[in-house]
């Protein structure tokens, strides 16, 4: 398999990766369905938006967008059902019950865990420790563009976890069963390891002070353009929005059984970001996870981190006193050799010896 150039990489070398908008499937068929699948996403967004701008006080609090995320997650999943991007990632119910396992541990242990040691609580300890008061000139910004701050922020300190995440080892050990899924679908985004689910979770926006309908807006776009990320459904997205916004596309290759595909796209919402760096890659894969396509149970993904953790520890420690051995050979066949006693010579028999 030649792949294909993309910057100085080579992109679909181990496994099939689709590169180009203009090579990707479209969404066929009536005007209305055309219509709807072409600009379904950019309405949503700014039916969002326009709520949450414009919504009483009493409406503008995080339990009601918490049940709407919940509301427009059921209907994706329908829209699942009903228009599968891939046969081959549709649903099952094995998959459902894994990703409302996953989705569970997320509503309730890591919520409560993020609570106590959190980002939110650590700045407040850092502010605290070093008398820092938080920024609060950000107040004084249009609504919008506090949204977006907050949102753009956010990503952007994402993306750099996400990266890390992919070039540090001990952090690679907490996201790798992410990559171990094999399909997309609308809550594959729960499914992995707590520790790295709560890493990705940090940010620095508790640094800046913004008003609270502000990071409502922030959540709303988080939601109307990261919720895509995971998604077994076909857009016919405009190219404005493949732009500036991650998509199924971007985060499919993010996922490709090809390595250098999978490292790229790792924004949550601006792959924009990705852009800026030099990590963007346009396109699409079906071929989706590592070891060929391997499933990782729950089990494994709780364990992951540490068992290989200790698995390499052990293997690397085998292998440092394999290379002392072999050191300590070299250094003993490179010393002189011992200089050997000279052989004794024949004593001359004593003449009055001999004569008596």
């Amino acid at each position: 398999m030649a792949g294909t150039v993309v910057g100085k990489r080579v992109i679909g070398a181990q496994a099939p990766v689709t590169i180009g908008w203009d090579n990707l499937p479209k969404v066929e068929g009536s005007l209305p369905k055309r219509l709807f699948f072409s600009w379904f996403q950019p309405a949503v967004l700014l039916a969002l938006v326009a709520f949450w701008y414009y919504a009483p006080n009493d409406w503008a609090v995080a339990s009601v967008g918490l049940w709407i995320g919940i509301g427009f997650k059921v209907f994706l999943l329908g829209l699942e059902w009903l228009t599968p991007r891939h046969e081959s990632w549709k649903l099952t119910w094995k998959e459902l019950t894994t990703d409302l396992f996953y989705v569970s541990l997320g509503y309730t242990v890591l919520r409560m865990v993020d609570s106590y040691i959190g980002d939110g609580v650590m700045i407040e300890a850092i502010q605290g420790s070093m008398a820092w008061d938080k920024l609060a000139w950000f107040l004084a910004m249009p609504l919008l563009l506090q949204a977006f701050l907050i949102s753009f922020i956010f990503d952007f300190g994402q993306y750099w976890m996400h990266r890390g995440m992919h070039n540090w080892y001990p952090l690679w050990l907490t996201h790798a069963p992410h990559h171990y899924i094999t399909q997309l679908n609308i809550n594959k985004g729960a499914n992995g390891n707590p520790i790295e689910l709560f890493l990705i979770g940090l940010g620095i926006g508790g640094f800046f002070d913004f008003l609270p309908r502000a990071a409502l807006l922030a959540g709303a776009l988080g939601m109307a353009v990261g919720t895509y990320q995971h998604i077994n459904v076909r857009f016919n997205t405009p190219r404005w929005w493949r732009f500036l916004f991650n998509t199924t596309e971007h985060h499919s290759v993010h996922h490709s059984q090809d390595f250098e595909a999978s490292r790229s796209n790792y924004s949550s919402t601006w792959v924009i970001i990705d852009r800026m760096f030099g990590t963007a890659v346009d396109g699409e894969a079906e071929l989706l996870g590592m070891e060929g396509g391997r499933r990782m149970s729950i089990r494994e993904t709780m364990v992951y981190p540490f068992t290989e953790g200790l698995k390499t520890y052990r293997e690397r420690r085998a292998q440092a006193r394999e290379r002392r051995g072999r050191e300590q050979e070299g250094a003993l066949a490179a010393s002189p050799a011992a200089v050997a006693t000279p052989a004794a010579q024949p004593v001359a028999a004593d003449p009055a010896l001999a004569a008596a």
